[in-house]
């Protein structure tokens, strides 16, 4: 995990120079070496392989062993006193070793009649809402473990006809400053607008779409672009005036979008991200393409072909350079300056994929 070249306080060698230190890291190379060549029932899933696992050490390995502690106390002591010691601390370490030790399991959660899970996102620490494939969004506590409801927004079009179009809820979006939620509505056509902490109803987004939402993604905290089954993106606007309701009953207006354009090229919108880097729009379509639009003038500027079209569900981006898509059979990273395939990586069939920090990858 850490370790930590000692110098001597007093003496030629650190406290920690101890003969029998070689002779219990032998015993440990050499059972490791006998646990991998034994051949088990089952194969592992994560095998590690440390240093001590290959050839004899030299004198000089076994020197720098010996005035090298291994303890995080060394480390943090030494950090804390700043002294001349030479320090490194393993970053994989942590994730290895919950790996390795089957730490980092999945916990089952009943959610009754509820029908399949389509999207969700952390509100907190402690509070997951997501939507489902019976049209409800729901806020999980992982403390308590109780779930709630929060009330779908109606549309104009939706309370005026017997034609109610409920056909899930597909995608759940955060604004950066996490203040507000954009989830679809009670009419799958439309979108939804929630107050972040509380989720007081805004407003309802309506008339823009003629098929259901899959995806959406915020530019700001005020633009938000949504994507349709219908091939049209839509942008909206959450002005300031419609989070200055004084009402003690929360209540929510109705608004149109700014700009309803058709995704040329694409056959049902299928996801969305925003990349802030180059200021675009990221779409990616059933019929196996991805299309780039100007995030600035919402205009759409190229459209490329996959080299899989099986399935394409998800895309994320990477600020570094690289589009994510995930479909059937790959993984597809794509560099975002020219959108040529960067790599191709075999997976299970993805039905969400998000990127983590810039330096540690997909």
């Amino acid at each position: 995990m850490s370790k930590t070249r000692m110098i001597p306080v007093y003496g030629q060698t650190p406290y920690c120079s101890i003969q029998q230190r070689i002779e219990d890291r032998r015993n440990i190379a050499k059972a490791l070496r006998l646990e991998h060549s034994r051949k088990p029932d089952k194969p592992e899933d994560f095998v590690t392989y440390e240093d001590s696992d290959s050839d004899d050490e030299t004198p000089a390995v076994q020197k720098e062993v010996l005035n090298t502690s291994y303890n995080f106390v060394d480390y943090v002591r030494s950090r804390e006193t700043m002294d001349k010691s030479i320090r490194s601390v393993d970053q994989d370490y942590g994730s290895r070793h919950i790996l390795t030790h089957e730490m980092f399991k999945e916990t089952p959660i009943s959610l009754g009649n509820m029908n399949k899970v389509f999207c969700s996102q952390w509100l907190s620490d402690r509070q997951v809402v997501f939507g489902t494939k019976c049209n409800k969004l729901m806020v999980y506590d992982v403390f308590t473990h109780s779930i709630d409801q929060i009330p779908s927004l109606i549309s104009w079009r939706d309370s005026l006809s017997t034609d109610q179009q409920q056909c899930g809820i597909h995608s759940v979006q955060i604004n950066p400053s996490r203040t507000l939620l954009a989830t679809g509505a009670r009419n799958t056509y439309d979108v939804a607008i929630y107050r972040l902490p509380t989720l007081d109803p805004v407003c309802v987004g309506e008339n823009a779409h003629k098929d259901w939402v899959f995806d959406m993604c915020w530019l700001d905290d005020e633009f938000l672009v949504s994507g349709s089954r219908d091939t049209k993106m839509a942008l909206w606007r959450i002005t300031p005036d419609l989070l200055d309701s004084k009402e003690e009953i929360p209540t929510y207006q109705h608004i149109s979008a700014l700009s309803v354009k058709e995704c040329r090229n694409s056959q049902k919108v299928r996801a969305l991200t925003f990349n802030k880097v180059y200021q675009e729009v990221a779409a990616l379509s059933l019929n196996g393409f991805i299309h780039i639009w100007c995030a600035e003038t919402f205009k759409q500027k190229l459209s490329r072909k996959l080299p899989s079209s099986q399935e394409n569900v998800c895309l994320a981006v990477q600020n570094t350079g690289l589009y994510a898509i995930g479909c059937r059979s790959y993984t597809l990273l794509l560099d975002c300056r020219t959108l040529q395939l960067h790599s191709c990586l075999p997976s299970p069939v993805f039905f969400l994929l998000d990127m983590i920090p810039d330096d540690m990858g997909v």
